[in-house]
């Protein structure tokens, strides 16, 4: 059963309830998976502690079998410490960077991450949060609170349009973690329900028609890159909201929008390796037999 059909819907419930928004969408989790609340926190507990396990386990001299992916992460991160805010993003969104390098390896590399909402998109959603945690010393327990917001507006992007790339590009996928992510550093960082929903919808619009274009069909090139501008779509999306800076249009209609943008992508843009970069002399190289 899919309690909420739209994000204004979800903000009403929270609203008439009584309950923080967290809270509500955890009371959903709970009706549609048919357990308890503390089933439920025990569950998105362990997503956090997976995403942090899996940030913390990566190891710069490991390659994908490709041969594609691997190092960019340790780069980033020894860059990012060695300049400090004197770069030109500075240290904090530095580390970011280094985060949603980080993670788009190790699922490069086949080691365990958490799909947030996809495996391609996997960097985006912990490399705010971890960042984030790391300087304001948050508590685990705000954490968890904080993925029950990204996963209440997940669940109506992919109830009201897509978040896969086959059905609907990159924007289905990188697109959709940075709507995620980005309401969750406003929920962090004590933002209302309103301004959550506007900076899930301008995070989207940043990312809007987005291609799928996996050179070789892998989830390497560009995706592990494009973790990265959606943790900062995210990042600019949450700071807009926090001001008080709204989408001019409506979140549930920029969803809307996605849908709309992703069934009119043509088959070469969404997922088969067959367009975009993967159309391009280097792509080619990598191109699948037979594909």
């Amino acid at each position: 059963m899919i309690t909420f059909q739209s994000i204004e819907q979800m903000l009403e419930a929270a609203s008439e309830s009584g309950l923080p928004l967290w809270e509500c969408i955890q009371a959903s989790d709970c009706r549609q998976q048919g357990v308890s609340a503390e089933v439920s926190w025990r569950r998105m507990s362990t997503l956090f502690e997976t995403m942090a396990a899996a940030d913390a386990g990566y190891r710069e001299e490991d390659r994908s079998h490709s041969g594609l992916s691997g190092g960019d992460g340790g780069k980033m991160a020894r860059y990012g410490q060695e300049t400090g805010d004197g770069s030109l993003c500075g240290g904090f969104f530095s580390e970011v960077i280094a985060g949603a390098l980080r993670m788009g390896e190790c699922n490069a590399c086949m080691k365990r991450i958490v799909a947030a909402p996809t495996a391609g998109a996997c960097g985006v959603i912990p490399a705010v949060l971890l960042p984030y945690q790391r300087r304001f010393g948050t508590a685990d327990e705000t954490m968890v609170q904080a993925l029950y917001i990204a996963s209440g507006f997940g669940m109506i992007i992919a109830e009201r349009a897509f978040i896969s790339g086959a059905a609907g590009g990159c924007q289905a996928e990188i697109g959709s973690a940075a709507a995620m992510a980005a309401p969750a550093l406003v929920f962090l960082q004590g933002g209302a329900g309103e301004q959550m929903a506007h900076a899930c919808a301008m995070a989207l619009k940043n990312l809007l028609g987005l291609a799928c274009d996996p050179v070789g069909g892998l989830v390497e090139v560009p995706c592990v890159k494009r973790n990265v501008i959606g943790a900062m779509s995210a990042l600019s999306a949450a700071q807009m909201a926090l001001a008080g800076i709204e989408s001019r249009v409506p979140p549930d209609q920029v969803l809307d929008a996605m849908r709309r943008v992703g069934q009119s992508l043509p088959p070469s843009l969404r997922e088969t390796g067959r367009g975009g970069l993967a159309a391009t002399p280097f792509g080619q190289q990598y191109k699948p037999e037979g594909a």
